[in-house]
């Protein structure tokens, strides 16, 4: 079964500026909201490891 329907997190209100994701042939697949064009897919564990590793904080030197 394919759930083509892309989500975004609340947090992003009204904005264009956030990723989507959805879940299809199950993968998982990721976009930026303003270049629809390129997507990024992966498995649901590989996905799964990477929002721990956000959680966790892994990625924060990236951002400064």
């Amino acid at each position: 079964m394919r759930d083509t329907k892309w989500q975004k997190s609340s947090h992003s209100a009204a904005t264009n500026e956030c990723i989507e994701v959805r879940s299809i042939d199950g993968l998982v697949e990721l976009r930026e909201s303003d270049t629809g064009d390129v997507i990024l897919r992966t498995t649901p564990t590989k996905f799964a490891t990477f929002l721990q590793g956000v959680k966790a904080g892994e990625f924060d030197h990236l951002t400064t």
